[in-house]
């Protein structure tokens, strides 16, 4: 959660280099945290007032390697991410690698780093999987990779001890079609997308939705309550 001690904190962004990212990095350098910016990106990184303080080149498969950098964040935020229309099985292949598993991968480093962290501080990160997760999004590798990041972060939600819950704070971010160069006609821009998920963030919210679509309202917090419940029997039977 975002508190007096911004200025004390530093924030890492994966996809910084995208349209999301770069009004995220904006609005945080703005608000005085200091920025590591994870990008897939080749162009030039160039450092102002409106970039991240630091940018960091990476690949997904490459995720323990960023333990060292990932070990000087107070909040993550995973926004990284592709979308592909192609029919080919490497896309279904790469669009769950990136889309999912990549994350996952990241949320599972940034868990141990934060269960060894002595500071009274909790670490948090935020995942950004989008309302594709249960509804349509005209792209069948991208519905099928959002559904299992979301999946995977609300198990990993419930399924956290009490030691872990002390430690780290998880919050699933659900957007739906905002404007950007995978999504060109997208309603929202991703100045008003940015600004709602700061505001948001400050609650103790888990599900931050920002989205023009009052179905995905409903729906998602319908489906993490039977998540919720499905995890508790679990916990009871096993």
């Amino acid at each position: 959660m975002i508190n007096s001690t911004k200025s004390e904190k530093t924030v890492g962004i994966t996809g910084a280099s995208g349209a999301l990212g770069k009004e995220l990095t904006k609005l945080f350098r703005q608000k005085g945290y200091k920025v590591i910016g994870f990008t897939h990106s080749k162009t030039n990184y160039e450092i102002n007032l409106e970039s991240p303080n630091k940018w960091i080149k990476w690949e997904c498969g490459e995720e323990s390697s960023l333990k060292k950098q990932l070990e000087k964040i107070d909040i993550l935020i995973l926004n990284h991410g592709i979308y592909d229309l192609s029919r080919e099985n490497s896309n279904y292949e790469k669009s769950i690698e990136i889309n999912a598993l990549s994350k996952f991968k990241l949320l599972n480093i940034f868990e141990d780093i934060a269960l060894t962290n002595d500071s009274l501080t909790k670490k948090e990160i935020w995942i950004n999987t989008s309302e594709a997760e249960i509804l349509p999004a005209l792209n069948p590798s991208y519905e099928i990779s959002k559904s299992l990041i979301g999946q995977l972060v609300s198990f990993k939600k419930n399924l956290q001890d009490k030691n872990t819950k002390k430690k780290l704070i998880i919050k699933k971010i659900i957007l739906g079609p905002f404007k950007s160069k995978l999504n060109p006609i997208g309603i929202m821009t991703p100045k008003f997308v940015s600004k709602k998920i700061y505001h948001l963030a400050n609650s103790k919210k888990y599900l931050i939705i920002i989205s023009p679509n009052p179905i995905t309202f409903l729906l998602f917090p319908l489906k993490e309550l039977f998540n919720f419940l499905y995890c508790q029997i679990i916990y009871k039977y096993k």
